[in-house]
């Protein structure tokens, strides 16, 4: 995976924030780990998922950048959870 300084810079701005959500900052150290050259099972292995979640990183990031790994997937959205009083 070829990356120019900016992009690479960018990743790793990303993978280290501290307010980015825990998928993206993961997503990007994926793609950072794949532009390093490691080997994906090595990546899965060393970020604990699977390694097509590396894949799907990698081709989430060179479809869309940045954009595409902050982007959630089209389905039917997370449960809500009720709040307040009277919520069983």
């Amino acid at each position: 995976m070829n990356l120019s300084s900016e992009q690479i810079d960018e990743l790793r701005e990303l993978a280290g924030s501290r307010h980015a959500p825990a998928d993206v900052v993961l997503r990007a150290r994926l793609v950072l780990w794949a532009a390093e050259g490691r080997r994906r099972k090595d990546i899965a292995e060393l970020a604990g998922v699977a390694p097509n979640t590396v894949d799907r990183a990698k081709v989430r990031y060179l479809a869309g950048g940045i954009a595409q790994l902050a982007s959630r997937k089209p389905g039917r959205g997370r449960d809500q959870v009720p709040r307040g009083r009277g919520a069983a």
